[in-house]
């Protein structure tokens, strides 16, 4: 292996990425691929349950900038470069047929991981790009122009352009430290809420279409967040959890995840609107029982019950029997239901965090480094993170492409 060399460290979805495009931008340069795992891939293997949130139809770059909390400005020339409706190009062109779900996730038709993974391995096979598994770096050393990396129980490996793509991995950020970098502190992103309530958590499994939810701790600097939420057997969860835990990441850190959290379960309806509906059901309907008869639909019947307790009623209290004083208990358990988080739960397999190699120190024209010259970095490695959504595999396609592209040359 001569120093005319491309190596990228790290056989995920970025890495993958920047190898392939390096390969096909420079034919006649080799391109190594160092994974230090058995099997390369694995987190496109389990993400989106299997089947892999492959992107977002959000094709706006200044739109999709929007969906991560930390790396919004930096995205913004990699997206004007490469961005969604290119990751769908690439992947259709290479026999893999996408579809966009009702909420803009974007998939495989197929429902299977498997064809994303097939589809790279393919194109770097079909390149010529040389994949090394369980291939560990101990240390990389810089001498002028050439890259020297030692292998744990293997020959060293030399090259004259280096891409950085280990993800989350704490050897990753060693090796970029060590090569001169500053780490902002890691932090996990997108996780559940962990309540203990059992009258909660006794519904696990219940969901309710819409809710808003926020931390009144934290603003005015994390926004309220709306969307789908959903009750599990640990506390809570849903689109409009989790990104609410991605948005206030650090805070959550800061506070060692212990915070109050607020729910408005009527967001379309104002605490008056509310009012107004209660006293419209007392004459309509007085001598029902309020478990029994609820005026809100959009809310489950066992989850109406739970919200009738937080607000010291029966259900078998009869619509006409409720005072002014138990219409306002109910008023704000359906709109500012006050909970308190004690920690922080899991989101599937898959781990997402915030921190990585400080922004200001790369180039993202090009995805090098500015202080460690042929050193390109990409990926989750950089303190860049998305919501849920496809918006993380979507910084590892677009780094990943200008890291290969931009070596290369």
């Amino acid at each position: 292996m001569s120093a005319r060399t491309i190596c990228v460290i790290g056989g995920g979805a970025s890495g993958f990425f920047a190898a392939i495009h390096a390969k096909e931008t420079e034919p006649d340069t080799e391109v190594v691929l160092l994974e230090k795992n058995k099997n390369v891939l694995a987190k496109v293997k389990i993400s989106g349950g299997g089947r892999c949130n492959v992107t977002h139809a959000c094709f706006d770059p200044q739109d999709l900038v929007e969906f991560y909390p930390r790396g919004n400005k930096a995205l913004r020339s990699v997206f004007s470069r490469f961005q969604p409706g290119d990751t769908m190009d690439w992947f259709e062109s290479r026999g893999v047929p996408l579809k966009v779900e009702s909420d803009n996730r974007i998939f495989p038709t197929s429902d299977s991981s498997q064809s994303i993974i097939d589809a790279l391995l393919d194109a770097a096979k079909n390149a010529g790009v040389r994949i090394l598994t369980k291939r560990t770096v101990t240390t990389i050393k810089k001498e002028q122009d050439t890259f020297h990396l030692s292998l744990q129980d293997d020959d060293p490996i030399e090259c004259s352009k280096l891409i950085l793509s280990t993800g989350s991995s704490p050897a990753g950020y060693a090796i970029a430290e060590a090569l001169g970098h500053s780490i902002v502190p890691i932090v996990p992103s997108l996780f559940t809420f962990t309540i203990r309530d059992k009258s909660l958590t006794s519904l696990s499994g219940l969901s309710i279409q819409e809710v808003r939810v926020c931390l009144p701790d934290f603003q005015p600097d994390i926004q309220d967040q709306t969307g789908p939420l959903l009750v599990t057997h640990w506390g809570l969860s849903g689109p409009c959890i989790i990104k609410l835990s991605a948005w206030a990441a650090r805070h959550f850190h800061d506070a060692n995840y212990a915070t109050q959290l607020l729910i408005d379960h009527l967001p379309h309806l104002t605490e008056d609107d509310i009012q107004t509906r209660l006293e419209s059901t007392t004459a309509q309907h007085p001598d029902k029982h309020i478990g029994s008869f609820s005026p809100f639909p959009e809310i489950p019947q066992r989850y109406w019950h739970y919200l009738i307790e937080k607000a010291s009623l029966l259900p078998t209290t009869k619509w006409k029997q409720l005072s002014s004083k138990n219409k306002t208990s109910l008023v704000t358990a359906l709109s500012k239901l006050s909970l308190k988080i004690s920690e922080k739960g899991v989101f599937k397999d898959e781990f997402v965090s915030a921190g990585g190699v400080n922004l200001d120190e790369v180039n993202f024209k090009t995805m090098e480094s500015k202080v460690c010259e042929g050193l390109y970095l990409t990926g989750e490695l950089l303190d860049i993170d998305g919501v849920t959504g496809g918006f993380n595999f979507q910084n590892a396609w677009s780094t990943g492409y200008i890291a290969g592209t931009q070596s290369a040359k």
